[in-house]
């Protein structure tokens, strides 16, 4: 991917460069990306708890009872999410894929019957100034990847990342088995 071009609805991988921060490891899925700078979502940061322990909300129990992710270090307590269906046709992300900020609207998600419906909730995000996440990307920090709706939806996030570095072939299979601690290899 050229460094300049828009980097919405591909994914972000942390190159091995980001050990002991909090990007380790991490897959990012790009939302926005303009001349206003980069806004990201992390994909692969569950943080343990529940929707409904965290909003306080009348929430139906669907939603309540989703699993809550760590979008970024940026506003822990401002609450976005993804959310696909069989068609959106005025998806902002990528095909099949938009990004909310409305309780109201994350309600009503919550509330229709669709079996297509896909959708994964966060607290804060992954923010760039402009320029920044150019220069990172000069600097090799991250590695690119499109992104899919199989992989924004995965359930095992634990293997995330290596899963995805794998998919890009075999000069990336190396990194994705790196151990977290190298010095324990």
């Amino acid at each position: 991917m050229a460094v300049g071009k828009s980097l919405q609805g591909y994914l972000l991988l942390d190159s091995g460069q980001l050990s002991g921060s909090f990007f380790a490891r991490t897959v990012i899925l790009i939302c926005r990306h303009d001349e206003d700078g980069a806004f990201g979502l992390v994909l692969n940061r569950p943080t343990g708890t529940r929707v409904g322990q965290v909003i306080v909300a009348d929430l139906p129990d669907a939603l309540r009872e989703q699993p809550l992710y760590l979008g970024g270090p940026v506003e822990p307590t401002t609450v976005c999410y993804l959310h696909s269906d069989a068609c959106l046709p005025n998806a902002d992300v990528m095909p099949n894929l938009s990004l909310g900020h409305s309780l109201d609207q994350l309600v009503e998600i919550g509330e229709s019957f669709s079996p297509q419906k896909k959708l994964k909730i966060f607290a804060g995000y992954s923010g760039w100034a402009p320029g920044q996440l150019e220069s990172e990307l000069r600097r090799k920090a991250w590695i690119t990847h499109p992104a899919s709706l199989d992989i924004v939806f995965a359930e095992d996030t634990d293997t995330l990342w290596a899963r995805v570095l794998r998919k890009k072939g075999w000069r990336y299979r190396l990194l994705s088995q790196i151990p977290d601690d190298p010095s324990l290899n």
